[in-house]
């Protein structure tokens, strides 16, 4: 089944969300990622920002400010939103670690300019925002009470590759 990128966004309006916030240590036993699902973003503190709430169990994109994903390196935290439904992040930079996690298990971690995100960020205040992702044009179209707003963003062709494999694993499998 081919993944959707874009959707209904949420916004986290901070810089340096780490993994701890993403996923809560406690639940690295875990032993699928199903069983990560209710935890998502459980002890990120924002305010307005209710972890439980109906926004975020809709959400199909994230996103937020710089250095997004920073902290201990581990894969539980682009699985927490892979398994809710999220495979879309969008910021200003991300923890090298957490981005590549994200590639290698088919998700999308756009880079925007912070001029750009600026002018995403702004688009909230008019109402609830979908985001439509164009992989191969790599063009993020928002849109919010009727208007549209695009912005291109960069993607080496390995990451895009990785993308539309699925991750790593499906990468890996159809070539060697």
């Amino acid at each position: 089944m081919e993944k959707i990128f874009g959707g209904p966004a949420i916004y986290l309006d901070r810089s340096d969300i780490n993994t701890d916030e993403i996923i809560p240590a406690k639940y690295l036993t875990e032993v699928t990622k199903e069983a990560l699902q209710p935890y998502m973003l459980e002890d990120l503190t924002l305010e307005g920002f209710d972890p439980k709430g109906e926004k975020l169990k809709n959400a199909r994109v994230v996103v937020s400010r710089e250095n997004f994903g920073c902290g201990s390196s581990r894969e539980h935290a682009p699985w927490v939103f892979e398994v809710n439904g999220v495979h879309t992040i969008i910021a200003q930079s991300y923890a090298r670690i957490f981005r590549q996690n994200t590639f290698n298990g088919g998700m999308l971690a756009i880079e925007l300019p912070k001029t750009d995100l600026d002018r995403l960020f702004a688009l909230q205040g008019e109402g609830d925002v979908a985001i439509a992702v164009d992989l191969d044009g790599q063009k993020v179209t928002a849109t919010v009470a009727g208007k549209t707003e695009s912005f291109a963003f960069d993607i080496s062709q390995f990451d895009k590759a990785l993308v539309k494999a699925g991750g790593w694993v499906e990468f890996a499998d159809a070539r060697y």
